[in-house]
């Protein structure tokens, strides 16, 4: 039997809504294994802790988790906005380099409030982020049946920062002589993604191109709801984070509509990196088979509420 000891953090708005569905369908699928248990603590880190104590949660930057992982599909059931596209037509991993880019917090602010007032952000690249990023997507690419990796650039007009990851990224590859690969300009980018959606399969960008070409992604899958994002130590050095991309929702919060698919999804992703794959593939295999009956929240079309997701999605895993 082995034990995981898991921290679940709720936060605000639908969170414990969809937390708590996420945590009662991992305990439903460790008894339908029957070779795991789950430890789960919760940590009340949220608005109320706030007002309580003076300070929010302490932040995970010194875990390191440099490789934000963003698969997107679509799930069968759910209405893409592209015409014609169904399930398989668009099945994508974004790998989101996690520790340093466009948003290192580098800069600041001179003369406030006078004419001549001058705010500064500056991006940060090294070579050790920058190649560690490019390896481990290279690595990702490399286990999925089309070997396939786009790297996101804008080194057209920025020619310092995004020229040395152009350079990176080429010096990585020949490494991985079975992974084919090619280069996108991030304005580019959206287009390909919107009207060859085919022709993509694993994609690497900075922090901020990443950022938004996920949403993206998972608007054009069909609701960023269902949208899940792992925050990875790929070493294994500290605890990594697995979350549903959606914000906090406070203007369905309490309605019990919340989507929690994403919270199920983000799930497997969490048991694939404890190497539990039989069981990652068991839950995603529950919720495609959930998801394909139209049993499903409001957000995607369907008119079920998150309990009844919830518990048809440990009816399935049961059953599976």
């Amino acid at each position: 039997m082995k034990d995981y000891a898991i921290a679940a953090i709720p936060a605000d708005g639908i969170g414990p809504e969809v937390i708590t569905a996420g945590v009662e369908v991992l305990h439903a699928l460790a008894q339908r294994q029957g070779d795991m248990r789950f430890s789960v603590h919760t940590f009340e880190w949220g608005s109320d802790y706030y007002k309580t104590h003076g300070v929010m949660m302490p932040i995970c930057q010194g875990f390191d988790q440099y490789a934000n992982v963003r698969p997107t599909k679509i799930l069968p059931g759910i209405q893409s906005p592209l015409r014609k596209a169904v399930p398989g037509t668009l099945d994508w991993v974004i790998v989101r380099e996690n520790s340093e880019g466009e948003y290192s917090g580098h800069g600041g602010r001179a003369h406030r409030g006078l004419p001549e007032e001058v705010g500064t952000e500056v991006a940060i690249f090294t070579r050790t982020g920058v190649t560690r990023i490019m390896r481990y997507a290279f690595r990702l690419a490399q286990t999925r049946p089309r070997k396939l990796l786009t790297v996101v650039t804008k080194s057209n007009a920025q020619r310092h920062g995004m020229v040395m990851w152009d350079e990176i990224a080429a010096e990585v590859a020949r490494e991985f002589p079975d992974v084919t690969w090619d280069k996108m300009l991030v304005d580019a980018m959206t287009v390909r993604m919107t009207l060859h959606p085919e022709s993509l399969d694993t994609i690497v960008a900075t922090n901020l191109h990443a950022d938004i070409l996920s949403d993206l992604a998972g608007a054009l899958a069909g609701s960023l709801g269902v949208a899940p994002t792992a925050n990875i130590d790929p070493e294994r050095r500290f605890p990594s984070m697995f979350e549903p991309i959606h914000g906090s929702a406070f203007d369905i919060t309490g309605k019990g509509i919340a989507n929690p698919v994403a919270s199920f999804w983000t799930a497997a992703q969490m048991l694939e990196h404890l190497g539990e794959g039989e069981a990652a593939a068991r839950l995603m295999a529950a919720v495609e088979a959930v998801c394909a009956k139209g049993i499903m929240t409001p957000d995607v079309g369907g008119t079920a509420n998150t309990r009844e997701v919830t518990q048809a999605v440990i009816r399935a895993i049961a059953e599976g």
